[in-house]
């Protein structure tokens, strides 16, 4: 009898597993950041530890190739160019500016691991993704990345620095240039070029969640074009060929927004449909 009665019990059912994402508490989302803030880090020193071996190349090939009039996009650009003049007019002037520019470089050269860290932390927020998708999300966001940092500093700097140089409103004045300030508007303009490119990752995000649409960015394209003139003022010198290379760029990358965005809102409304699907059968 008892033999029969453990026969007809139901055998039981395998653990379901758990997603540890969702069941984490905040705790362990605070410890989880710290990690992937630690790890980014580790990214960046690794990249500066670079900078520092190859730092005779980088301060003179690459921070100071465009104060010379042999850079070689003047030529490229068919930019009439100047040397400039540089000038260390603080006592330390050229030890923060030694400093400051492989601290810069190195955090480009570590900025695909950092960036990987912080999207693979941020992603589960917006979907259920596996690491090898983190990974092309954080190849997608660091590739734009570089892109804007290579646009800043392969064209608009040189043609911000000739501007300033050849600019003189009287014989007597001469332009002789700060080398911190040198350094901090060539950081300013590279830096601020890559942040600006990441406008279709920045739409695709908006997408995912629902927050934004590709009808909403169609509709407001032309307030867009007049913010993308008045962002390249900003970023720019008073110089209308600058203006227009900056201007030109954020116009692309607004209508590959557009794209972008319907790309990902049609991807969530089938996620959502199939969710509807699979709660109707159960």
């Amino acid at each position: 009898m008892q033999e029969r009665q453990i026969m007809e019990k139901e055998p039981p059912k395998a653990k379901q597993p758990k997603d540890l994402t969702d069941n984490m508490s905040f705790l362990e989302h605070l410890e989880e950041l710290r990690w992937r803030i630690i790890k980014g880090t580790g990214g960046i020193l690794l990249g500066v530890a670079i900078a520092f071996f190859f730092s005779d190349f980088i301060i003179n090939e690459v921070v100071l190739g465009p104060a010379k009039k042999t850079f070689f996009m003047y030529d490229l650009l068919r930019v009439e160019a100047q040397d400039l003049v540089l000038q260390s007019r603080r006592l330390p002037g050229q030890f923060f500016m030694y400093i400051g520019s492989l601290f810069v470089v190195g955090f480009i050269l570590g900025s695909p691991l950092f960036i990987y860290q912080m999207w693979a932390f941020v992603e589960p927020a917006l979907e259920s993704s596996g690491k090898k998708k983190s990974i092309l999300s954080a190849i997608a966001i660091t590739f734009f990345f570089l892109t804007g940092v290579a646009f800043g500093y392969l064209i608009l700097v040189p043609f911000a620095l000739q501007f300033f140089t050849q600019f003189q409103i009287a014989d007597v004045i001469r332009n002789d240039f700060d080398i911190n300030n040198y350094f901090s508007s060539m950081a300013m303009w590279t830096i601020s070029c890559g942040v600006v490119f990441q406008i279709p990752v920045v739409s695709y995000m908006l997408s995912k969640i629902g927050i934004l649409t590709p009808d909403f960015l169609r509709k407001y394209r032309r307030h867009a074009i007049v913010l993308c003139l008045v962002l390249s003022a900003m970023l720019t010198p008073p110089d209308p060929v600058s203006q227009i290379l900056i201007a030109v760029p954020l116009t692309l990358l607004y209508q590959l927004s557009i794209w972008i965005s319907g790309y990902a809102n049609r991807k969530r409304e089938k996620e959502m449909e199939k969710a509807l699907a699979n709660s109707a059968s159960d």
